[in-house]
């Protein structure tokens, strides 16, 4: 078995700790406030493994906090190497400006949305994809969480009418972005299609300050992303990031164009 555990052993331990205290799916789960059939559905992998869910388990079979411990490790070791720098400096910024064309943002994707998303082309297993999900969907901390930095999305319009997933992701997904975009530290706004060619459209970036005011930047390509730090290539994008939030269309009205595009994917 590898070092690290997959989602598939964290599943079985979960059973086996279960019939270990002699408790059946329904027993265990009036202890911990689920249905029987969700804890049946996390056991046997239909639904995602939940910081929540395993944390009511480590409390009830007295397991010293093992299973969020382990899903801890899990999503460490779900990201590649080359994108762990860069979730450090997510957990430390102060302020993020995300700039995205082809798609909704990672820190604001739903599990849906990310599942089906990562789930394109069948470069990863089943498992792997899971893995990623579960990673991803704990960075979604970063907005809304205890520290609450700053955070700026811009993202084209396209981003919002390209299916991922089927309609019904596509719906929930647009949902969330209204939902989190009503937060007090949080920003989306949007570039309307019939906008001419702005800078944002030449690749995604991530712009993040530190509390020590350190900048950095995050790229990304078709192979890997990069975590720059140089003071000319901060100052470059800066400089984008200023012609593309002036193409973007203000809060309220990004807000109204999300709804418009929402009521299509009903």
């Amino acid at each position: 078995m590898s070092r690290v555990p997959t989602l598939t052993f964290l599943r079985d331990q979960l059973r086996r700790a279960r019939q270990a205290r002699g408790l059946s799916q329904e027993e265990l789960g009036k202890l911990i406030n689920y249905s029987s059939s969700q804890v049946s559905a996390v056991e046997i992998g239909e639904r995602p493994v939940q910081p929540d869910y395993l944390a009511r388990v480590d409390a009830v079979l007295d397991t010293g906090g093992l299973f969020v411990a382990m899903l801890e490790l899990i999503r460490l070791h779900a990201a590649p190497d080359w994108f762990r720098p860069w979730e450090e400096v997510e957990r430390e910024a102060i302020a993020l400006r995300w700039c995205e064309a082809s798609a909704v943002p990672g820190l604001l994707q739903t599990e849906g949305y990310a599942r089906a998303m990562l789930g394109v082309g069948g470069e990863l297993t089943a498992e792997e994809v899971e893995a990623r999900v579960v990673a991803r969907l704990a960075r979604q901390a970063v907005p809304t969480g205890d520290l609450r930095p700053q955070f700026v999305a811009v993202l084209d319009e396209q981003a919002l009418r390209r299916q991922v997933g089927d309609r019904a992701t596509m719906r929930d997904q647009l949902a969330h972005l209204l939902a989190v975009g009503a937060e007090p530290n949080v920003q989306i706004r949007v570039v309307p299609a019939d906008s001419p060619w702005h800078t944002g459209l030449g690749g995604s970036f991530i712009l993040a300050r530190l509390a020590n005011g350190a900048e950095l930047i995050h790229l990304d390509n078709q192979l890997r992303g990069l975590t720059v730090d140089s003071p000319n290539d901060v100052a470059a994008l800066e400089r984008r990031w200023e012609t593309v939030t002036g193409e973007a269309l203000p809060c309220r009205q990004s807000a109204r164009l999300i709804e418009e595009v929402a009521k299509t994917w009903t």
